[in-house]
């Protein structure tokens, strides 16, 4: 499709990123959650410390109709596997469930009734992401039970060739010398370290300001310092 200049748009980025998520969305409201849930907006937003959120009756329409928004965080597009950032899109889908079919915890706690649903979509909760942990509680994680609905309906979705088709990536910097600089180097942030933060058990480790480091025992990114 030609812009105003007559010249040819070679690059859809936004289309196809937010038509994934929608139709990965769609698949998953029939197969795990009966058709039930009433569509929602999208949003890719980078809330620290978050990997996604749910907001009800987020935004209206001119016709005063109203949806929610499900948010998604780019930036750990690139640190997890599609079938992570999908069972990412599902818990929050279990957010909306539960504000239309139950009753929400109040703020941002996970209650009994959110862990049950997400029990019986084959994602536990865990406040680790690991068997361990506590199924309710104020900041969630979750692990996929292998053979669940949630994994073999993920399973159909990829082998039909679906993928997140734009993923972040770190550029280059450029030195003072016009020449492209590796994060890490010394010009970078004057050599300063920046703690980085496990949301999900606090552990801390401390390297450049782009390292983009992740918890290796929960598999969720760690936020750096502001």
């Amino acid at each position: 499709m030609p812009n105003t200049q007559g010249t040819p748009i070679v690059l859809q980025p936004t289309t196809e990123t937010y038509e994934a998520f929608q139709y990965a969305y769609d698949h998953f409201g029939w197969t795990l959650f009966d058709a039930m849930l009433p569509g929602c907006l999208i949003t890719l937003q980078r809330r620290p410390r978050s990997s996604g959120f749910f907001a009800p009756a987020r935004f209206v329409r001119g016709d005063a109709t109203r949806c929610d928004e499900i948010a998604m965080n780019p930036a750990h597009f690139q640190l997890h596997t599609d079938e992570f950032t999908l069972s990412i899109l599902v818990h929050e889908m279990a957010h909306q469930w539960q504000e239309h079919f139950g009753t929400p915890g109040r703020g941002r706690y996970h209650n009994r009734q959110w862990a049950d649903k997400m029990i019986a979509l084959g994602l536990h909760p865990s406040d680790t992401g690991a068997a361990e942990g506590r199924e309710t509680g104020d900041r969630m994680a979750h692990y996929t039970v292998e053979g669940g609905p949630f994994e073999q309906a993920a399973k159909s979705l990829l082998d039909s060739g679906f993928s997140i088709p734009w993923r972040e990536c770190l550029p280059k910097k450029q030195g003072t010398d016009g020449t492209p600089e590796e994060p890490g180097s010394p010009r970078d942030k004057g050599g300063q370290r920046v703690k980085y933060t496990c949301p999900v058990c606090g552990l801390n480790a401390w390297s450049r300001h782009d390292a983009g480091l992740t918890c290796t025992e929960h598999g969720v990114p760690m936020s750096a310092a502001k």
